[in-house]
């Protein structure tokens, strides 16, 4: 009897232990993937940005007067979801050309300010796509970049299609947007991309879910971390694991410029020196002295157009 009484307690642990932990893992997947804070309109994203840029309103006014703030669309490669870009040609004809990538919840307006430095201070066709699950792009839930990656290499393509193939091309990521360049990067490119930017991405999902477990819920990694992602893979078809920055610019022999504020605790700066090791060279980085994530270039305007520009012409212009 007591053996039975024990096998029973003992089965019942089990199935309490693996039902929070799916439980979790779900909780988990649609906290972090299926956010409701992106949910914002366009209207409502230009309102915020007029609000925190607001030098960028007589240009964004400019160009809808004109009609030249235009909108396209493309099949994703990886699940044919319908995308959306943005993409906006220079004012004088020209071959340089920026493809922006914004960040986690963000969308392409939200990273206008970048879209601003590139096309109206130096002169850049820009396109600027929405991430899956972002803006105007579908999907059903947020790709953490890498499969994202696989969409950006369209959208590079998309605009040598609508500037002309003799274009030479920057990739710019901010945040996730920026881990999402570095997976771009360690994939095979074509001749018209010359360089990518990336401003305060991760060094992959996993580190930085393992990260946000810790400090958010005060939970160790093992072993909601592996039923979860074991739970992406079969959900979404991809896995924390496999979604790493790091591996990928291994892979990476174009020049990278990486930008990471000294005082990010959100993609904490010590992943930049991961990431800085781990690429080959050619390669540069700058520390931005007492800035929080993703604000280098609101709170250090002149000094990052310029850091960018200094980089971009040793292979753009």
């Amino acid at each position: 009897m007591k053996r039975r009484n024990i096998l029973f307690i003992l089965s019942a642990l089990i199935l309490l232990i693996v039902g929070g932990l799916t439980w979790g893992s779900f909780y988990m997947l649609n906290f972090s993937l299926r956010p409701d804070e992106n949910k914002e309109t366009k209207e409502e994203s230009l309102a915020y940005m007029f609000r925190e840029y607001p030098y960028i309103k007589p240009w964004i006014d400019s160009l809808q007067e004109a009609g030249a703030l235009r909108d396209t669309n493309i099949y994703s490669p990886a699940n044919n979801v319908k995308l959306h870009a943005y993409y906006i040609k220079a004012s004088r004809p020209t071959t340089h050309t920026a493809v922006i990538v914004h960040g986690y919840t963000d969308n392409a307006i939200r990273i206008m300010q970048i879209g601003y430095m590139y096309n109206h201070d130096l002169g850049f066709n820009i396109l600027l796509p929405d991430l899956q699950y972002h803006g105007q792009s579908k999907g059903n839930a947020i790709q953490m970049g890498w499969k994202d990656r696989l969409d950006v290499l369209h959208w590079m393509q998309t605009a040598a299609h609508i500037y002309g193939d003799s274009i030479r091309m920057v990739v710019h990521g901010i945040s996730m947007g920026a881990a999402t360049t570095m997976m771009v990067s360690g994939e095979p490119q074509q001749n018209y991309v010359k360089c990518f930017v990336e401003d305060c991405g991760y060094t992959s999902v996993w580190e930085q879910f393992s990260k946000e477990l810790k400090e958010q819920f005060n939970i160790p990694g093992f072993p909601l971390l592996y039923a979860a992602s074991w739970l992406c893979q079969l959900k979404y078809g991809w896995n924390f694991q496999e979604a790493s920055a790091l591996d990928q610019i291994k892979h990476c022999h174009l020049p990278m410029l990486f930008i990471h504020g000294d005082a990010d605790k959100y993609v904490p700066t010590y992943m930049v020196n991961k990431l800085f090791e781990n690429k080959p060279a050619p390669k540069e980085c700058w520390i931005v002295p007492n800035a929080e994530h993703a604000v280098s270039y609101k709170e250090n305007k002149e000094a990052y157009t310029k850091r960018v520009k200094e980089f971009v012409s040793k292979y753009i212009f």
